[in-house]
């Protein structure tokens, strides 16, 4: 059975950049697993496309990691979803809450090195 993990924006960002020296220790897992991204994560690339923090549309990021990664949506309904990101009253960064919920739902690992979500996602990991 193939591995499935989630993937944080900062993970996919990288991914998408080619950011070598930071995807370092999780380099082996992204090779080996289905990578899967919340659409929580595309609308934060598209608001950080927005304030000017990323140089390219989120759909064109996205699109290009599905050519070259093979990254694609979780399919985890979105009720349940936010349903899940009401109790993680940890954060209060929306994408953070969406994000992570999106992976509990799944039933699958989140790559993160979002130290805050490590101390609160058991599902969390990095390396």
């Amino acid at each position: 059975m193939e591995t499935v993990i989630h993937l944080d924006t900062h993970v996919a960002v990288w991914l998408f950049g080619g950011d070598e020296r930071r995807l370092a220790p999780v380099r082996q897992l992204l090779e080996q697993a289905q990578l899967v991204i919340s659409p929580a994560v595309i609308l934060e690339m598209q608001l950080l496309f927005e304030i000017g923090r990323a140089d390219r549309p989120a759909d064109r990021v996205y699109a290009e990691l599905v050519e070259t990664s093979g990254v694609r949506l979780s399919g985890a309904p979105f009720a349940d979803v936010v349903m899940e990101a009401l109790k993680q009253s940890w954060t209060r960064d929306p994408f953070d809450r969406l994000i992570v919920a999106s992976a509990l739902v799944d039933g699958n690992r989140l790559v993160t090195c979002d130290e805050k979500i490590h101390e609160h996602c058991p599902r969390a990991m990095w390396g």
